[in-house]
Formats: C-alpha cells, sequence, structure tokens
C-alpha cells in the first residue's frame, strides 16, 4: 500500500503504514483560540478560587467582610 493513494495532495504523512493527515489553518486557529480561552478560565478561577483549594481559608468565610452587623441583631430580639 503507497502513500500517495487517493486524494493524497501533498498535505498528510505515512509512517509505517499510518497516515496522518495535517489540520487546516481553521482548525488550527480555532484549537489555539479556545486553548486561550481554556486557559484564561483557569487561571481566573486559580484567582478567586485559589486559597480555597490550597487550605488557606475556608469556602464559607468569603471573599471578604460583609458580615459586620450581622448576626448581633438575631441575637437581641430574643
Amino acid at each position: 500500500m503507497g502513500s500517495g493513494g487517493g486524494g493524497d495532495h501533498g498535505g498528510n504523512t505515512t509512517y509505517k503504514g499510518f497516515t496522518i493527515h495535517h489540520p487546516k489553518r481553521w482548525h488550527v486557529a480555532t484549537g489555539k483560540g479556545l486553548c486561550a480561552i481554556m486557559w484564561f478560565w483557569i487561571l481566573y478561577r486559580a484567582k478567586q478560587d485559589g486559597p480555597v483549594v490550597l487550605g488557606w481559608r475556608h469556602p464559607w468565610e468569603g471573599h471578604g467582610n460583609h458580615s459586620h452587623g450581622h448576626g448581633h441583631e438575631h441575637e437581641e430580639s430574643h
């Protein structure tokens, strides 16, 4: 079986009987774009959730002290 059969237009590589088709430009561009989006998302989530994942902060502590003054109101009404 030769490496020039069918629609071979120089865009394929055959190695030990296995033919690898080279990707088209839009496949490469789309792959790189989705890879960039993936890494931006991972880094964004690491920035937001990193301390919780690493055990530096508990998830119920929140991102800041938004509870100033809360809780004492409930104790006074008892």
